[in-house]
């Protein structure tokens, strides 16, 4: 009896890793087994970058606030002292679009937040 290869699963499972490849350079994009390393690589980075992405942004937010805060003569730290002590329900994400959008609106929040 003839050996029986399951080829139709094999050629499937080659080209869903080939496939998660497209667009890289040189052989990581063709060569099936620099291919797996390169991709199990790319989907640690992506893994972990999901969770990266949420720190860069609370800092590029608390930057933002920081900068509109002392441009109205406060800095960071008092302005978040002062929101969190007066009971304002606002987040940084909501924060950093008003000082960016509506500058007057943030000094608003300045006055009644040091107030």
């Amino acid at each position: 009896m003839p050996k029986s290869t399951n080829s139709v699963a094999s050629k499937a499972r080659r080209k869903r890793i080939l496939n998660k490849a497209k667009g890289y350079w040189g052989s990581r994009g063709n060569v099936l087994t620099v291919v797996k390393h390169a991709v199990d690589k790319a989907e640690q980075y992506a893994y972990r970058d999901r969770r990266v992405k949420k720190r860069n942004f609370r800092s590029l937010w608390i930057m933002r606030i920081n900068a509109a805060a002392r441009l109205n003569g406060v800095s960071y730290s008092r302005l978040m002292d002062g929101i969190h002590k007066k009971n304002i329900e606002i987040d940084r994400k909501a924060l950093a679009e008003i000082a960016v959008k509506d500058p007057e609106a943030f000094s608003l929040i300045v006055k009644t937040a040091l107030d």
